[in-house]
């Protein structure tokens, strides 16, 4: 099961947004929101609300990618998030993540007993390329105990 169909399996707004994994990897997740009337904001295009969730999802896809093998002794969990809004967002969407410290870093920051954060970085783009957002998730690996 890749990352991707993990978030999905585990997360039902993901399936409730029809949101779709393109890529789910340690270096990159993609995912895709397709344009749906039922999520449209008073302008005509996709909802903060759902924008949101699409950049949030990617950031819990690339978490699971990179840190997949550690859910047996820790359980990744938002800390907080930013977002910010750029431009229209009209049609389909896509959120792409990139983790903002290396894999090895958490893991041993998690190996000395520590409870690792790290930011994931997300772009949010209309399908022509130009970016309508932007959004921070510092994410944490909190021991279990």
């Amino acid at each position: 099961m890749t990352a991707g169909e993990m978030v999905a399996a585990s997360v039902p707004m993901v399936r409730t947004l029809n949101l779709e994994f393109l890529e789910s990897t340690a270096e990159r997740a993609v995912v895709r929101m397709p344009d749906q009337a039922d999520y449209h904001n008073h302008v005509g295009g996709p909802h903060a609300g759902a924008m949101f969730t699409l950049a949030e999802t990617a950031s819990g896809a690339i978490v699971m990618a990179a840190f997949g093998d550690q859910l047996t002794r820790a359980v990744p969990l938002a800390v907080n998030a930013q977002i910010a809004y750029r431009k229209l967002a009209m049609g389909e969407v896509t959120a792409t993540a990139t983790l903002g410290r290396p894999v090895a870093d958490v893991v041993a920051e998690l190996d000395a007993g520590e409870r690792p954060e790290f930011p994931v970085a997300v772009r949010i783009e209309r399908a022509e390329g130009a970016v309508t957002g932007e959004m921070t998730v510092v994410w944490t690996l909190r021991p279990i105990a």
